[in-house]
């Protein structure tokens, strides 16, 4: 599988998510609610990192390789297909985030099979397409580092940089664990979130959204995902896996706030208003 893999045109609203995290019950979600909203499997794109925190890495992987889905490469499973001893998540050394990863990564190395791994091996590390004209690009977490951690704090120059490298005018985007825009006078930056995990707002859902085009103009929907976060708490404790992050999806509160700006730490627990709710 090539690092890039070009996919051609599109002309028609793109269902985003990214995140899954092993987190079983909430892609069950996302899916029955893409196909609710019409969506068929090659109008449906995931950011990466299907596996990390949650407990059913291998379930996981299964799900999106039988859904036909378009996939890029997270860093984790990046990492793991090159058989690293770490997640590859760019976490500082001995911080909080580093020692919680010491114990979920092996979970996850330890538990994917032979046809998880030959999936893995041909995900793409970028996708890219032309949406309704516009040059488009699917990274992880940046065009020149998919563990880079880009925010809605962050630079301009730094999205430009990635405009710009990549020819793009927009770029899909995930990593960093919070759903936001950001557009500048390259492009158009959308991070759906992540489904596996709250976005550190004070509450168990997590986010996903549609791509489509208004006024001639990109557009992203963010989109709630209601999903029992209860059963996939208690699945990571019964896995072994940290208690924070199985009681993180219960509060809605990350453990810590080590990979945050000051400004995204400062709205930890302040409910996000992005979009039209969705129950499942």
């Amino acid at each position: 599988m090539p690092k890039t893999l070009n996919i051609g045109n599109i002309d028609r609203p793109i269902f985003v998510f990214g995140g899954v995290y092993g987190n079983l019950e909430a892609l069950r979600a996302v899916k029955v609610l893409a196909e609710k909203q019409g969506f068929r499997p090659k109008d449906v794109i995931c950011t990466g990192d299907i596996v990390a925190y949650c407990a059913n890495p291998v379930e996981c992987i299964d799900f999106v390789a039988e859904w036909g889905i378009h996939c890029i490469a997270g860093n984790v499973e990046l990492n793991l297909r090159g058989e690293a001893d770490d997640c590859g998540c760019n976490f500082n050394e001995g911080s909080r985030c580093d020692v919680l990863s010491r114990q979920w990564y092996p979970f996850v190395k330890n538990s994917v099979t032979e046809a998880n791994k030959k999936y893995i091996n041909q995900l793409p590390e970028f996708l890219q397409f032309k949406f309704y004209g516009k040059a488009t690009t699917v990274v992880h977490g940046s065009f020149h580092n998919t563990s880079e951690f880009l925010f809605q704090s962050s630079a301009d120059e730094i999205f430009d940089r990635n405009f710009e490298d990549s020819l793009s005018e927009i770029i899909l985007a995930g990593h960093c664990g919070l759903p936001f825009e950001r557009i500048t006078d390259k492009g158009y930056w959308f991070n759906a979130g992540v489904i596996g995990m709250p976005a550190n707002d004070g509450t168990a859902r997590t986010w996903c959204g549609i791509l489509g085009l208004t006024q001639k103009k990109p557009h992203f929907s963010f989109l709630e995902i209601h999903y029992d976060f209860e059963a996939a708490s208690y699945a990571m404790l019964q896995a072994g896996l940290p208690k924070p992050y199985a009681k993180t999806l219960m509060s809605g509160l990350w453990d810590n706030c080590e990979i945050l700006p000051q400004e995204e730490t400062e709205n930890q627990g302040v409910s996000l208003d992005l979009a039209v709710s969705v129950n499942q």
